[in-house]
């Protein structure tokens, strides 16, 4: 079983919340905060994940903000990270396919919490087709 890290800003702590209490009778899910719906800079919680997971190779991460960019935005400073912003079937199926994607971004104010569930269920069982995919991916 992969390691999932998780974390929130304010704006993505409710659905946080609701995906550890879906997530975690299956996965071990690392909970990296928020802790609370207080304000907060996503900044901060994107690169502290980013980094758990970039040292973790076998590891995945689950980033929700509002709109679920400025996590994505932030994550994909970090070396060896390749955070995908989620908001469909097909995206998040090509994220994992062609992107071997390794964080999927989330944005609560954006999608219900069943369409994030089946969006990470979709994220986590996807694998990657590696072939003519991997030769671009080694040049982000």
């Amino acid at each position: 079983m992969k390691k999932i890290f998780i974390a929130s800003d304010h704006a993505g702590y409710s659905l946080k919340k609701s995906i550890i209490s879906k997530f975690s009778k299956l996965q071990k899910i690392i909970d990296l905060g928020a802790y609370s719906k207080e304000s907060v800079d996503y900044p901060d919680y994107a690169k502290k994940l980013s980094k758990k997971v970039a040292i973790n190779k076998d590891s995945f991460g689950i980033l929700i903000c509002g709109s679920g960019m400025g996590m994505s935005m932030a994550a994909n400073k970090t070396k060896n990270i390749r955070a995908a912003l989620c908001y469909s079937i097909k995206n998040t199926k090509l994220s994992r396919l062609h992107n071997n994607a390794n964080i999927i971004t989330l944005g609560e104010r954006l999608i219900d919490k069943n369409k994030a569930f089946n969006l990470i269920k979709i994220f986590l069982s996807t694998k990657f087709e590696g072939g003519r995919h991997l030769r671009r991916i080694k040049k982000i």
